[in-house]
């Protein structure tokens, strides 16, 4: 659908402004430019400009393109540094802020106002802090994202926002993200089927939010989100939640480098590459994981949509998919959890609050080993996961 299409590409433009808007200026520009350029390239990441500007106190970056690879950067136009100091090689900014962009690409305009990180730190080389050679920011704002096709909006954001607190004396990262607001136009949907569904339930236009918060401990890699959400307004909220470890920076500098090597040698063997992307999968342990959803009235229009296409009432859709469900279920030969499922189905559809499906295993398995169950005995998974399915907690 061109609206996900709008989404991706609208996300993939505000992860690189996120990129551009951690480097750090100081009194001698060019000593920071090349520390800029370590750092970032550290992050896979390729930044270059045309010129510097300004004195101690504000320093811009004149025609900043940035991207993976040359082939790949992306103009942003300048970037302006302000109230810079120097602590033991280390570059410190009060304020780090982006010209508004414009991109034209594929069919579609993508406006981004200018973006305001406050708090930016750019690392002394040779750091022995666990993030070290990491980009930091504490604080970042942006007011506005727009994406339009063929003059038409099709996708907005509006007041996204970001938080993080320094893993200090030993502690965890914690961070928090939020957009106040987001505006789709399915109108522009042009497959004939969704199009109807989408008029009959009402959701020409949506909006919504988005809320995010987690924590990171760079030392051993254990990475929490816990909470994820997406809402929409008059129809529900999808929360996601995940318990992991293993993510350290040492593997994922092992992740960027065998992704380069893999783009190097495209015609390489793929069999030799998955074996060795699976060994380093090893280094990560799955802790736990939940998808979520709240009903906002969803449920109750699409089983009068389903109802209506029929020709029937919705309360014979209900009794259908409840009857559906046990012979559906009976094929993860897993009577326990084939039960749960089945009273959970059950007890959503009589009154739809909420439903969660949760995966909470005895104790963390490597992600190797969850990709070598799936691929080997599938069945076995939501034994190994311990999946549970549970409806109006």
């Amino acid at each position: 659908m061109s609206l996900r299409n709008s989404a991706l590409r609208t996300l993939s433009v505000s992860a690189l402004l996120l990129s551009v808007s951690f480097p750090a200026f100081a009194q001698d520009a060019n000593a920071v430019a090349e520390r800029l350029k370590v750092l970032l390239a550290e992050q896979a990441t390729d930044i270059s400009w045309t010129s510097v500007s300004g004195d101690a106190s504000k320093t811009v970056l004149e025609g900043v393109k940035i991207g993976s690879g040359p082939k790949e950067s992306v103009a942003i136009g300048n970037l302006t540094l302000e109230g810079i100091t120097e602590d033991n090689g280390a570059y410190k900014i009060q304020t780090a802020t982006t010209d508004a962009a414009h991109i034209v690409s594929n069919g579609l305009t993508v406006d981004v106002s200018p973006a305001i990180f406050s708090g930016v730190v750019l690392p002394a080389e040779g750091s022995t802090d666990p993030l070290g050679s990491v980009l930091f920011y504490e604080t970042a704002k942006m007011a506005s994202v727009t994406v339009k096709k063929d003059d038409k909006e099709v996708f907005a954001l509006t007041n996204a926002s970001a938080d993080i607190t320094s893993p200090q004396d030993g502690k965890a990262m914690e961070f928090t993200a939020a957009a106040e607001k987001f505006t789709a136009d399915l109108t522009t949907v042009k497959d004939p089927k969704a199009k109807d569904a989408i008029d009959a339930l009402g959701y020409q236009t949506i909006n919504g939010n988005m809320q995010m918060e987690g924590s990171w401990q760079p030392t051993d890699g254990r990475m929490t989100f816990s909470k994820y959400d997406v809402t929409v307004d008059n129809a529900g909220t999808i929360g996601l939640t995940f318990d992991l470890n293993g993510y350290t920076l040492d593997f994922l500098k092992s992740v960027q480098d065998m992704s380069k090597k893999m783009a190097e040698q495209p015609e390489a063997d793929k069999s030799a590459q998955g074996i060795a992307m699976l060994g380093l999968m090893q280094q990560l342990n799955f802790q736990g994981a939940t998808i979520h959803f709240a009903d906002d009235s969803l449920t109750g229009k699409v089983v009068d949509y389903v109802a209506k296409q029929q020709g029937v009432k919705p309360a014979d859709i209900v009794n259908q998919a409840k009857a559906i469900v046990p012979f559906l279920t009976a094929q993860l030969q897993n009577p326990e959890l084939s039960s749960q499922i089945t009273s959970a189905v059950n007890a959503y559809l009589d009154n739809p609050k909420n439903l969660e499906i949760a995966a909470v295993p005895p104790q963390p398995v490597p992600f190797a080993a969850i990709a070598a169950t799936g691929m080997s005995q599938p069945l076995e998974l939501p034994k190994q996961l311990g999946l549970k399915v549970t409806a109006n907690k």
